[in-house]
């Protein structure tokens, strides 16, 4: 482990940084969650086919984990990080300048196969250079500038939409993955030890990282959660501002707005990481997580006022952050010789999942009503959430039972 800790002055301005880009990033992956309904208009085509636009997206974002991690291992987190991050600004740049709709899928495509290098190999800087006991705090607080963009990316994709147009957003963040991108490589060509390079390893390397991590019977557990996760709250979230501005007839600008509350929820549990994850301990996080994920996405489905919407939103986004980062920080932990590796795999999974939830919930739109489709998701992650408490429950037991007899 590097020398570096969570309190030293190099880590607090690299997690700044990282927090940037993932906001960009974040920001990015969710901006057309509200504009579907004006995507739809402009392009002459049922939301269910704009939405095609997300699914790209989270695919080529999941796939490309399976390059990143190893890049990242080799070459330095911080370094892969910059360049992604820089090469983000020409998928967004481009999908601001579509006239089709096969063009802005292109670009979005594009957008998501280079977002897909900050987030996990940011998780993968903190696993590197936090001690295991401060790890899931700071990454609640790096992972808050995620949360931020998810926010802001859903309000300034819906009122961009109803104001400036749909362009102004893509627009928007072009600028921000080249200041976020700039300011990394500029910070590590000052500091080069934030993020050496490590020996080449060779191709063959690359597919045996990915098939150890795949091998460890407690990271298999976790990378099937994260993916089971993925489809019913990335997947359903990705409909809930058009189910809003159906059922509730509000406007564009109001269902993002409303949406966002579900990153609040995140923002409310970074505040409050410390004394929640003393209190409630690991499975308390888990449990309590799905129970609120599931109250949440099940009060959206059937909320009849805009109040009681929002609420729920608050509720599903807090509930998926108690879970998420309970997630997370098994997953720097499920193969730490090579954790850029690991956490890749990791995100990838999480965003095939999204992949797989925004598919089936398109067919499911063309068959049923979307409430059918918020409801169904709030159940899954209950269940879901109640069988990671169990788990780590065992977990926790094996773990104490080999501290007694070593």
């Amino acid at each position: 482990m590097s020398a570096m800790t969570a309190a030293s002055p190099p880590s607090r301005l690299v997690i700044l940084l990282l927090a940037l880009a993932g906001f960009a990033s974040m920001a990015s992956m969710r901006v057309t969650d509200a504009m579907l309904p004006a995507l739809s208009e402009a392009f002459s085509r049922p939301v269910a086919d704009v939405a095609q636009n997300i699914t790209l997206f989270a695919i080529a974002y999941g796939i490309m984990q399976l390059a990143y991690g190893p890049l990242g291992d080799r070459h330095g987190t911080l370094r892969v990080i910059g360049l992604a991050t820089l090469a983000c600004a020409v998928g967004a740049l481009g999908s601001a300048l579509s006239e089709s709709l096969s063009m802005l899928l292109l670009f979005r495509t594009l957008n998501g196969a280079t977002a897909a290098a900050i987030i996990p190999l940011s998780m993968a800087w903190v696993g590197d250079n936090v001690p295991y006991e401060q790890r899931q705090v700071t990454l609640a607080h790096m992972l808050s500038g995620a949360v931020l963009g998810l926010i802001s990316g859903q309000v300034a994709g819906g009122f961009l939409a109803d104001t400036l147009g749909w362009q102004a957003a893509f627009v928007l963040l072009t600028l921000l993955f080249l200041g976020a991108g700039g300011l990394l490589l500029t910070t590590l060509h000052r500091q080069p030890q934030l993020s050496p390079p490590k020996a080449d390893q060779g191709r063959i390397a690359f597919f045996s990282r990915i098939r150890e991590v795949l091998l460890i019977s407690r990271a298999r557990r976790i990378l099937a959660l994260v993916f089971l996760e993925g489809i019913a709250a990335f997947g359903a979230l990705a409909f809930v501002a058009s189910h809003l501005y159906t059922r509730l007839e509000v406007s564009l600008t109001q269902a993002g707005l409303m949406v966002a509350l579900f990153g609040v929820g995140g923002l409310i549990f970074a505040a409050l990481a410390r004394p929640l994850v003393t209190r409630l301990g690991e499975p308390g996080l888990a449990a309590g997580g799905g129970v609120l994920m599931g109250l949440g996405f099940v009060g959206l489905a059937l909320a009849p006022l805009p109040t009681l919407a929002t609420a729920s939103a608050f509720a599903a986004g807090l509930g998926f952050y108690m879970m998420h980062s309970t997630l997370q920080i098994n997953a720097t932990q499920m193969a730490p010789a090579m954790r850029g590796t690991a956490m890749a795999v990791f995100a990838g999974c999480l965003f095939l999942g999204q992949s797989v939830g925004v598919s089936l919930g398109g067919l499911i739109l063309r068959l049923a009503d979307s409430l059918w489709l918020l409801a169904g998701a709030g159940v899954w992650l209950l269940a879901l959430g109640l069988t990671f408490a169990w788990l780590l429950r065992q977990w926790h037991g094996e773990r104490a039972a080999a501290a007694v007899t070593s």
